[in-house]
């Protein structure tokens, strides 16, 4: 923060006015605006451990990390050293290279569903070509997505639900054809009968079943033992494929990540965020029998010019090679457990009725009063009063993401002390709505 405790942003300021002419919005993400809670982006300027620093020198506690991948803070010395010792050789070759080979088997040792790992450049690149596979090995056209549940911006992905067992999809993006979603069926999460229902109706269709196993897109939620074992169960008893969207708890809920926690073998699984370290990275991998539909040895296309970069691939492998012998898990739960009990308490102390959903180190705040399982149920939150909540905490110094329907996270940078600060900090916001 500022010496005198004014939350200063000039800098920043200045730099989204020369954004805007130049860049939609100002932003090459649309969350980053901050469209939902109102006010000025701060522009990042570093980070150093559980901290972030903006263009004008004020410091925040990073709760956001990056949306994720930085689960073990900004710039890890491990991290750092791989980067540079592979950017001192080149970092970009159009060749195969060793590191993939060793990211890929660290993949593979890691998470017992996968078999064999294909490198992409994002989540929406893994799970774009995961559902193209799972198509091109079943021969069926259909896909079963949930509400709430963001898998990128695929055309066939960014769909709307309906009301109903099944709904066939509509765009949820201005520029997508409805055609291109007509294939696409959209059901609540959480609703194990809806899922029965959809595969009655169509179930010779239904090439596959993509889910994000703990929700982070419309804020976190967990699923029901009741879903799990709907989803476990209903499309393989259909010959269809379940496909795990692990790009955000994968490697970070748990070293195998929400399957290890879940019980669940799925068919293929997304992978991004954690496994680059922070870098620019996808990954879907899943049987030997379906991954070997890929080209070249199948007839599934899917390339990239830039997949499998070193200095992503160095990234993760140190990332990867961090948390395999250092196994931070049991650390990460009771360290995201101890602040999220602090939220509650805070809060509850002053009359506000809030809900938090965690897993490991990713949470969210709701501000409502009954439990968040669905879309419909995170709709009902107070979205205006998180918004206040969002600027008290950023003014305190402490960095959340601008949206109630995001999830946050700590790392293992996060210590003692970054958790008294920003309970301290949530004490006067909360004082204050």
């Amino acid at each position: 923060m500022a010496d005198d405790d004014s939350l200063i942003l000039e800098r920043s300021e200045a730099a989204m006015k020369r954004a805007v002419k130049v860049i939609p919005g100002g932003v090459n993400s649309p969350v980053r605006a901050l469209k939902a809670v109102g006010g000025t982006p701060f522009f990042a300027a570093g980070g150093d451990g559980a901290w972030i620093f903006d263009a004008d020198g004020n410091r925040y506690i990073d709760l956001i990390l990056s949306w994720g991948p930085l689960i073990l803070g900004h710039r890890h010395p491990t991290v750092v050293s791989a980067i540079q010792a592979v950017l001192s050789r080149g970092f970009a070759f159009g060749a195969p290279t060793i590191g993939e080979v060793d990211l890929a088997e660290a993949i593979v040792k890691a998470v017992p569903s996968v078999e064999q790992v294909r490198l992409v450049n994002s989540g929406t690149e893994a799970t774009m070509s995961a559902v193209r596979l799972a198509r091109g090995f079943t021969g069926r056209p259909k896909l079963v997505k949930f509400e709430g549940c963001y898998h990128g911006h695929a055309d066939y992905l960014l769909v709307k639900a309906g009301s109903g067992a099944m709904t066939f999809g509509t765009p949820d993006s201005a520029g997508v054809p409805k055609e291109f979603a007509a294939h696409t069926i959209t059901l609540p999460y959480n609703d194990p009968q809806a899922l029965k229902n959809a595969f009655e109706v169509a179930g010779d269709q239904i090439a596959a079943v993509i889910v994000e196993p703990f929700v982070g897109n419309m804020g976190t939620i967990l699923p029901t033992p009741e879903f799990v074992e709907a989803l476990k169960t209903i499309p393989k008893e259909n010959g269809a494929l379940l496909i795990f969207d692990e790009v955000m708890t994968g490697f970070r809920v748990a070293f195998g990540g929400a399957q290890e926690l879940l019980g669940v073998v799925p068919d293929l699984s997304c992978f991004g965020k954690v496994i680059g370290g922070g870098l620019p990275v996808g990954a879907y991998g899943g049987r030997k029998e379906i991954m070997e539909k890929v080209s070249p040895v199948g007839p599934v296309y899917q390339a990239g010019t830039l997949s499998g970069n070193p200095l992503s691939v160095a990234a993760g492998l140190a990332t990867l090679g961090v948390l395999e012998q250092t196994r931070p898990y049991e650390r990460l739960d009771t360290m995201a457990k101890q602040l999220c009990d602090g939220l509650s308490s805070e809060a509850h102390s002053k009359g506000l009725p809030i809900v938090i959903n965690r897993v490991g180190s990713m949470f969210t705040l709701f501000f409502t009063d009954a439990p968040v399982n669905n879309l419909t149920d995170a709709k009902t939150c107070d979205v205006e009063k998180f918004g206040r909540f969002y600027h008290l905490m950023r003014d305190n110094g402490v960095s959340l993401p601008p949206s109630q329907f995001e999830a946050a996270f700590t790392s293992v940078a996060h210590e003692e002390d970054e958790i008294e600060r920003i309970l301290e900090a949530a004490s006067q916001a909360f004082s204050l709505l």
